[in-house]
């Protein structure tokens, strides 16, 4: 596609340089990153780089971040982390050389990811939410066990059995994505736990780190307890192989490399779907707003985003509708309130993206209805950035590649497969909404090990349930459940 001119911006707030935070203390280093506008060009900050042997040493003194948390009860870190729920929506918070309000947050955090400004602002309540829950989401979690009997390492159920729950980490490392700021609710239970945050920033997001770190601090939580460690991959590699407990953010390549280590808890692709019943197949059409809603929110950049429509039937027609609503939706300024598409704001991303995809829709059994309507590609191409525009394809068969596939722009198959055969043929899913009244087939969706969440009814694969796990339970990851008793020592 052709260029299209760059709107005017005004510029950010200026240049803040910020140093890594080692164990609650700033850290200034020779090696520093500049951080720039997506659009502009304008640089914004300095961010201090830190190496893999500085990462490897801070790890011996790790036992002392869960050390000081143990001093505080659990009922207090709660009450803080409630607080900090506040500083991190409201106030003007410190931040390196400088301070950032919120708006300085949103509009930072928005020039370097590629995130609309109002999507942002969508991130920063949904975190909101989560901290100030806080009491009922660790309620949740921990299946409403005693917090006091996991700071203590044991203790007495209500009905009067000897508990253990032993704490696999002092603290939890946290190697973190730069495409979207909505998964630091992952992580939000932690310090209400007694366990200690590492985090290594996404190169293009290090503002939630930063922010969420100062609220906490100035609304009590120790300093000591967290540290911050820009860099490369070799910062993230040195942070995996320096703690106990870990989650890292990346792609299907990352998730095979790390699900079979007890250590690490990966996070990638969700390839979240909607499987469409036959009983209620022939009225696809009260649906499309589901569908719609599950594709294009957060344009897309989510693994609970939908990637995914599975039907019997009618596969053509509901790829169409699909497309006669996504295909118009295009780019607007990052300060428009009504802004749909995120830029890729990484040089090349989204060219080698639009490449995979052309590929997998040169085969038979394939179309692209957006291309069709639009008449012309998805890739558009700017002077700082690149933009991919929504994308539906029909895939006759499920057994065609770009039948399961997902990318972090509004993209979707619709795919034509036998109800009798899409459990096994949807493969690993994050989130499934199957709209199905069919109990039988309700049944079998309760059973199948390989859908991660699952929804029955219309309900779009974006809502989310902050009372439940979003994907495997941090309580389990953390805390090792063993025998325990005790009998009283006489001399």
């Amino acid at each position: 596609m052709t260029s299209r001119a760059v709107p005017d911006r005004q510029q950010v707030t200026g240049m803040i340089d910020i140093p890594a935070i080692r164990w609650g203390k700033p850290y200034e280093s020779l090696e520093r990153a500049t951080i720039v506008h997506f659009e502009t060009g304008e640089e914004l900050a300095t961010l201090h780089q830190t190496n893999p042997g500085l990462v490897q040493r801070d790890m011996r003194r790790a036992q002392r971040a869960r050390d000081i948390l143990r001093e505080i009860p659990s009922s207090e870190l709660i009450s803080m982390v409630i607080r900090a729920a506040d500083l991190y929506l409201n106030a003007d918070l410190p931040l390196g050389s400088g301070s950032q309000t919120p708006e300085d947050f949103v509009h930072y955090q928005s020039a370097t990811t590629g995130l609309p400004e109002h999507m942002c602002r969508a991130n920063m309540d949904k975190n909101h939410f989560v901290l100030t829950n806080m009491g009922e989401v660790l309620e949740a979690l921990t299946r409403g066990l005693d917090l006091d009997i996991l700071a203590r390492g044991h203790g007495m159920e209500e009905r009067g059995v000897p508990v253990s729950y032993q704490a696999q980490a002092p603290v939890i490392g946290l190697v973190l994505p730069s495409n979207s700021p909505g998964v630091h609710t992952l992580w939000m239970p932690v310090i209400p736990l007694q366990i200690g945050l590492v985090f290594k920033p996404g190169p293009q997001e290090p503002w939630t780190p930063y922010r969420m770190t100062e609220a906490f601090a100035q609304a009590g939580v120790p300093r000591e307890a967290i540290s911050i460690y820009p860099g490369e991959g070799d910062i993230g590699a040195a942070v995996l192989a320096s703690c106990s407990r870990s989650m890292i953010f990346g792609g299907a390549d990352t998730v095979a490399r790390y699900q079979n280590d007890p250590r690490v808890q990966p996070h990638g692709p969700g390839f979240s779907k909607i499987l469409l019943g036959d009983d209620v197949v022939d009225d696809w059409e009260q649906y499309l707003d589901v569908m719609v809603d599950s594709v294009l929110v957060n344009s897309g950049r989510s693994c609970i985003s939908c990637s995914g429509v599975w039907a019997s039937r009618h596969t053509e027609e509901i790829a169409q509708a699909l497309a006669e609503r996504l295909a118009p939706v295009l780019p607007k300024p990052a300060d428009d309130p009504e802004s749909p598409l995120a830029a890729f704001t990484v040089p090349g991303m989204a060219k080698a993206i639009d490449g995979m995809i052309e590929r997998q829709v040169d085969v038979p059994g394939v179309r692209d209805l957006t291309s069709e309507i639009r008449g012309n590609g998805r890739l558009d191409e700017r002077e700082r950035c690149d933009y991919l525009l929504p994308t539906v394809l029909h895939c006759a068969d499920a057994d065609i590649e770009a039948a399961n596939v997902e990318y972090m722009f509004p993209f979707v198959s619709v795919v034509e497969c036998p109800q009798q055969k899409m459990l096994n043929a949807i493969g690993d899913t994050l989130v499934c909404s199957a709209i199905t009244g069919d109990e039988g087939w309700r049944r079998q969706l309760i059973d199948a090990t390989h859908v991660d969440r699952l929804n029955l009814g219309p309900v779009p694969t974006i809502q989310l349930n902050w009372l439940q796990p979003h994907e495997g339970n941090i309580i389990d990851f953390l805390f090792r459940a063993r025998a325990f008793q005790e009998a009283e020592v006489t001399q």
